[in-house]
């Protein structure tokens, strides 16, 4: 899984760099913002409600959606999803092994031969080790001389659970056994009446305990897997509205789009319209990340992957409701490709620090003070709440909080953003400096 985890990071990273030179090397000869706004209205029947913003929002969509980056790309992350879901289970355990049981109290002949019976079921050899006490069994545990151990016929005992990533005990063995084992006790306490039929119909395994913590190995890949995707769509769609706004400006046709609607109502059309294509597309890998993983039975999709996944999605709007803003303002500022690459990197440090710092934590499982604290910073919030989730180290009160913080802080990147996009959007020749804007805003 390690080496999954280093093609999906590298894919990232290839994928990001080679959108950013296709769309510096070669633009769109006639791209959506330098059309005459007459065609954008006739082709886009929007609802009447929605205003000149739906309108500016439903060409932004037809367009982001017609293009083949976005077709190209949402195929390029269907297939690495599945890759992630299908391989490791073809990679699962198969063919035959040796477990070896260490027996605490003796076994009579009849759980014995439940469990080589239970053994040969899951193309397990049996091989039986004699242990003095609970302690000695422990340690033959701790050591890996034993796989498992069973305890005076009513407990299972391992060293780490049975499904974590390098444990020595077969998960198909532990599960079977401990169910048959469960199975005697309801027989020795019956006596087949009618009622303890009924008991032993619903007979309960017996518990299952570890000597240590397991490291979730499924949901850490589940969060690894989907912070990856967070990271390359949020600077994916970001950049859209970073490039979109410079061609406009570079164009001139911002000028005729601002002669018949108000500079807000551009800028909220644009952002809208670019946010609905994200929260389809990620929807639609969800979705199917989830229907995969239903169908072929996959481990990555247990316990708490789901909500990990769904954690990811609702950080997915947030995030880029917060960097769309930004990005849409300081695209404002600039009118040639050069000065966008020369935004584009300190406007995405933030994104950098948060997904390097969050894969790091949910590949260990260990999330120092730092990283809890800059999940509740609206600039790594998408990134370290949703691996936070995905560990499951974070309350409803402490999910809430972050999202309410970081609701509040877009908020007043709006307003903030509306202000510089107002004032820099129809300056022309050469970069606006932002300390310009600044000083025209106190002016």
């Amino acid at each position: 899984m390690k080496f999954l985890y280093v093609a999906l990071i590298a894919g990232a990273v290839i994928t990001l760099r080679l959108t950013l030179l296709r769309r510096g090397r070669a633009a769109d000869p006639a791209p959506a913002t330098t059309r005459p706004p007459g065609i954008a209205v006739r082709r886009w029947q929007a609802p009447r409600w929605t205003g000149d913003v739906g309108l500016i929002a439903g060409r932004e969509i037809r367009e982001r959606v017609r293009g083949r980056i976005f077709r190209v790309g949402t195929l390029i992350i269907l297939l690495v999803v599945a890759a992630a879901i299908v391989i490791p289970k073809l990679q699962s355990k198969s063919g035959q092994t040796v477990q070896t049981v260490g027996v605490v109290g003796g076994l009579s002949p009849t759980i014995e031969q439940i469990v080589t019976t239970a053994g040969r079921q899951n193309q397990d050899t049996i091989h039986f080790r004699i242990e003095p006490s609970g302690r000695a069994a422990r340690s033959a545990l701790r050591a890996g001389t034993i796989d498992l151990a069973i305890v005076d016929g009513k407990e299972v005992l391992l060293k780490e659970p049975a499904n974590s990533k390098n444990a020595p005990a077969d998960p198909g063995l532990v599960t079977e056994v401990a169910g048959y084992l469960g199975l005697v006790q309801t027989y020795q306490k019956a006596g087949l009446s009618t009622s303890q039929i009924t008991a032993v119909a619903h007979a309960r395994a017996v518990p299952v305990h570890s000597l240590q913590r397991g490291s979730g190995s499924a949901t850490k890949a589940t969060s690894v897997v989907g912070i990856v995707l967070l990271f390359l769509m949020l600077t994916q769609y970001c950049t859209w509205i970073l490039i979109g706004v410079m061609q406009e400006k570079s164009s001139r046709v911002v000028e005729v789009l601002l002669s018949t609607v108000r500079p807000i109502q551009l800028l909220g059309g644009k952002v809208l319209g670019i946010g609905l294509v994200a929260l389809g597309q990620a929807s639609l890998i969800v979705g199917f990340a989830l229907a995969l993983g239903a169908a072929v039975g996959s481990d990555l999709l247990h316990g708490t992957a789901p909500v990990a996944l769904l954690a990811e999605l609702f950080w997915l709007v947030l995030g880029y409701a917060f960097y769309c803003w930004v990005y849409a303002a300081a695209g404002s500022t600039a009118e040639r490709q050069d000065q966008v690459q020369t935004l584009a990197l300190p406007l995405s440090l933030p994104m950098i620090i948060g997904y390097v710092f969050s894969i790091t934590v949910a590949s260990s499982g260990n999330a120092p003070v730092l990283f809890k604290v800059l999940a509740y910073f609206p600039p790594t919030a998408p990134f370290c709440m949703s691996a936070l989730v995905g560990l499951g180290q974070a309350t409803w009160w402490e999910f809430v909080l972050s999202a309410l913080i970081t609701i509040g802080a877009t908020a007043g990147m709006a307003a903030f953003a509306a202000r510089i996009y107002r004032r820099a959007v129809l300056r022309t020749g050469g970069r606006v400096r932002f300390r310009d804007v600044v000083a025209q805003r106190a002016a």
